[in-house]
């Protein structure tokens, strides 16, 4: 991240005062403008300073999106879709004012096909939500970031996590959407067919867009059906380079893991110490592997023998319900974990991603970088897409610490981009990665800018994200 890219915009006063009217006049208590609500709606989990928007308005309808979108086209008053919150880089701050559009109301599963494998559902429905509402259907949703994010937030940043090495990412997820466009009118993106020639691809171009080209209010899902068997392993290496090349094997050989998760010495201690977990504090893997009895005990036993060509010092495997639950809720609370080794610091999570032949030099270089930098930063990461993250630990009131962790951040992203990587893997630009998107994507920023300046004339979705104007 980079403080430089954390700028106040510029302030429509007089549209800002009469927005905030009409608002509080239409929506009554479901518009706010109180200073805790607007604080709780911009808070981005990162050292990056809140920018507060102006008011809050609880939506619980498409129609009452589609009024928000006219009130503020018409008086150039800027707009922030909330979803849950959890967004890491700044995707939540208001740098021009405005009104942040929360969408924890219009949480309803709109319906489900079973026989398509597919369901629609509204914005502000969570994933644990939707999986739980999907159970008796013998289906789920596999997108898992970690956090219990919604599903409109899920596919403004394009996310992925856990599963995405077998059931891909938000991207490869995403049917159709429903969104409202600068005028204030609802469109459809495409239908439920899992594919089609009709025109644009109107849907990959908003899955991503980070709230910058409209708001979201419906999204049509891929499901996929609950596996007969699901295995899982925690698996110890002697370094971080041999843990590596294990799963660029694992992946090279075609086994169909459904998740492979890395976790360094310093990430291993904070897990089982937060966790109550007692696993050795090595270079580790954790695995899960999805299908028939059969099919999950080949799959586990082809591992093992990668495994053991790279050193592997143990490989527990496990069908137990419990004990996998166990091992990824801990791999879930790593950023909580890492927090807590040093309580008293602040917390950057950043991730990169780069092709998979080249995880284990990225990571290598990274974890000497570290180390020669002095900082305290355990790296986690959903290895099977070469995609890692950092959790650098540091005192963000010390301008010489903040100076030293957005050098490294800086070394970091240079490293992924020079391999042939990306800035983020699934985190998103908001405004912490703006400086590196212009870096890896320069020669496509100016059709970037002009998609944004044609769908959103006047800058009012999201304003001052992803890239400058």
């Amino acid at each position: 991240m980079a403080m430089k890219d954390v700028q106040p915009g510029t302030r429509n006063e007089e549209g800002i005062a009469a927005v905030l009217g009409i608002l509080k006049q239409t929506f009554g208590e479901r518009f706010q403008t109180g200073q805790s609500f607007r604080e709780q709606h911009t808070h981005t989990t990162t050292y990056l300073p809140a920018q507060l928007p102006d008011g809050v308005v609880f939506v619980e309808s498409a129609d009452d999106v589609k009024t928000v979108v006219k009130t503020c086209a018409a008086h150039r008053v800027p707009m922030i879709p909330f979803g849950t919150g959890s967004s890491l880089e700044g995707h939540l701050n208001a740098p021009s004012g405005g009104i942040s559009v929360d969408f924890s109301r219009m949480n309803s599963v709109i319906e489900v096909n079973a026989e398509d494998l597919d369901c629609t559902v509204e914005p502000g429905v969570t994933r644990e939500e939707l999986n739980t509402y999907l159970r008796d259907t013998g289906l789920f949703f596999p997108i898992d970031p970690g956090a219990n994010a919604s599903i409109g937030g899920m596919t403004a940043t394009r996310a992925s996590g856990t599963n995405a090495v077998r059931y891909g990412t938000m991207k490869d997820n995403v049917l159709s959407l429903t969104v409202v466009t600068a005028d204030g009118e609802e469109i459809r993106t495409a239908q439920r067919a899992k594919k089609s020639s009709a025109g644009y691809d109107l849907t990959r171009l908003y899955v991503g867009s980070e709230g910058t080209l409209g708001i979201i209010t419906s999204v049509t899902l891929k499901l996929q059906g609950i596996p007969a068997k699901i295995g899982g392993g925690v698996c110890a290496f002697p370094s971080l380079k041999a843990a590596c090349d294990a799963v660029i094997m694992t992946i090279q050989m075609g086994i169909p893991v459904a998740r492979i998760e890395l976790l360094d010495e310093m990430q291993m201690k904070a897990c089982n110490a937060y966790s109550k977990l007692s696993y050795a504090e090595k270079p580790t893997l954790f695995l899960e592997f999805h299908g028939t009895e059969e099919t999950v005990a080949l799959q586990s036993e082809q591992f093992a023998e990668i495994a053991g060509e790279c050193g592997a010092e143990e490989y527990r495997y496990t069908a137990d319900a419990d004990e996998r639950a166990q091992l990824w809720k801990a791999r879930h609370n790593a950023y909580w974990a890492g927090r807590a080794l040093a309580p008293e610091l602040n917390g950057l999570s950043t991730d990169v991603c780069v092709p998979i032949s080249r995880l284990a030099d990225c990571v290598a270089e990274t974890q000497a970088d570290i180390c020669e930098t002095g900082l305290l930063a355990p790296i986690v990461g959903h290895a099977g897409d070469g995609n890692f993250h950092v959790l650098m630990l540091f005192n963000d009131k010390q301008p010489e610490d903040l100076a030293r962790a957005e050098a490294f951040m800086a070394r970091l992203n240079g490293r992924a981009l020079a391999m042939g990587g990306t800035c983020t893997g699934e985190h998103g630009v908001g405004q912490g990665k703006m400086s590196y998107l212009e870096q890896e994507l320069h020669s496509a920023l100016p059709v970037m800018r002009a998609i944004k300046k044609s769908l959103d004339p006047d800058n009012i979705f999201n304003p001052g994200k992803i890239f400058r104007l």
